[in-house]
């Protein structure tokens, strides 16, 4: 399914199921001769997977990467690299009483409604699991982002909000206001205890990006994020800059005015015209809560019987810890993307590898194309027979 590749100029295909045997990734456009950064890599996947943190889910995955094909010697050779990490604590027992209803909040009763079959297994490819590849291809790209600096920090937990940002202060919230962490902690042992889940907001900050990233109208650098963020399963809104405030301001105070020096303000969050301004770009994004909880909720069955049901098993009293690393890994590929593309139109350092992956991410384009209209093509051909009409 053309759904689980992400495939621009750092093309990636992702697969696996939450309670499947592995989750993995291909990665199909990294350049020969370039050391494989597996450490680096790991130490991302170690601050997202479940069991790390007060808050996380219990289960416990080592999610150690495996490299199966593309590096030798811990060298890159120019040919796929397939990352593989198995699901080790799986159990497929805490859900056998759901499979057969569709659970609120989670994707089970629209995957149903599209492909008539769902994988009440924890959620299949529609549970955070899944972002464990998304995690594992960023780990290629940092050199390509070199300066550029991703901060990503919740500003709002339930109904608890972030005033003073001290990012000197860490802990395994990633939460930077001293003043009221022990109040922040003391709610979210509450909600646990309740066996309920809560949600949040979370603010981006990326500094030392380049103006002239993004591309006017459908291939914007702020809709780019957007939607590689809003790929991320708990995630629900997206807001730039002032965001939804610019309903309440009057263009002059909404305008990023400009002096000799460069732009006074970035109430646009860095962006304009879908193109970096050279300003830091700041956006926020809102987490719902963790839908998988303790307590009775009311549903249907597949009958369409009304049931009540708790989901018990292993889960997340505050998903956001564990989203950061995916935003981040998500952020990553869109940069890449628009300073792989910026280096092409610009002209900047340029090389044969560069112009030739180029042409290969076209021909890609144009073989999937060329796919999808064979198969329609057999579709109107089974739909004139069907209803006696001509083929020519």
């Amino acid at each position: 399914m053309k759904s689980n590749s992400y495939d621009k100029y750092f093309g990636i295909t992702t697969f696996g199921e939450s309670h499947g045997k592995a989750i993995g990734v291909v990665i199909e456009d990294v350049k020969p001769g370039i050391t494989f950064p597996l450490d680096r890599i790991q130490e991302a996947l170690n601050e997202r997977k479940p069991g790390v943190g007060t808050y996380s889910s219990s289960r416990e995955e080592k999610d150690c990467v495996q490299v199966l094909s593309g590096v030798l010697k811990g060298k890159t050779t120019g040919m796929p690299i397939c990352l593989l990490i198995y699901n080790e604590d799986a159990r497929i027992k805490d859900y056998e009483h759901l499979k057969d209803l569709f659970r609120p909040g989670h994707a089970d009763f629209s995957y149903f409604s599209k492909f008539k079959i769902y994988d009440y297994r924890g959620g299949g490819r529609a549970s955070g699991r899944e972002t464990i590849s998304r995690v594992a291809a960023a780990g290629l790209v940092e050199d390509i982002l070199k300066d550029i600096n991703i901060n990503i920090y919740p500003i709002k937990i339930d109904k608890i909000e972030a005033n003073i940002i001290d990012h000197s202060f860490q802990n395994e919230l990633s939460w930077h206001d001293r003043t009221n962490y022990d109040e922040l902690t003391k709610h979210l042992t509450d909600i646990k205890n309740e066996g309920n889940s809560v949600g949040g907001i979370v603010e981006v900050k990326i500094t030392n990006i380049p103006a002239g990233l993004g591309d006017p109208v459908f291939e914007k650098l702020d809709a780019n994020l957007a939607k590689a963020i809003i790929s991320i399963g708990a995630v629900k809104g997206i807001e730039f800059g002032e965001g939804f405030n610019f309903a309440e301001l009057k263009g002059n105070e909404a305008n990023d005015q400009m002096n000799k020096n460069g732009f006074i303000t970035n109430h646009n969050g860095g962006v304009l015209g879908g193109i970096s301004n050279g300003n830091d770009l700041v956006f926020r994004f809102v987490v719902k809560p963790t839908p998988s909880i303790n307590i009775t909720q009311k549903t249907v069955t597949h009958d369409n019987n009304e049931v009540e049901f708790k989901s018990l098993g292993r889960h997340d009293t505050c998903i956001i810890p564990r989203i950061i690393p995916v935003a981040k890994a998500m952020i990553k590929l869109v940069l890449v993307d628009a300073i792989s593309y910026q280096k092409l139109i610009s002209s900047q350092k340029i090389n044969l590898n560069d112009y030739r992956e180029a042409v290969d991410k076209i021909d890609e384009e144009i073989l999937i194309a060329l796919g999808r209209r064979l198969k329609i093509s057999e579709l109107i051909g089974k739909f004139k027979q069907e209803n006696d009409l001509q083929i020519q």
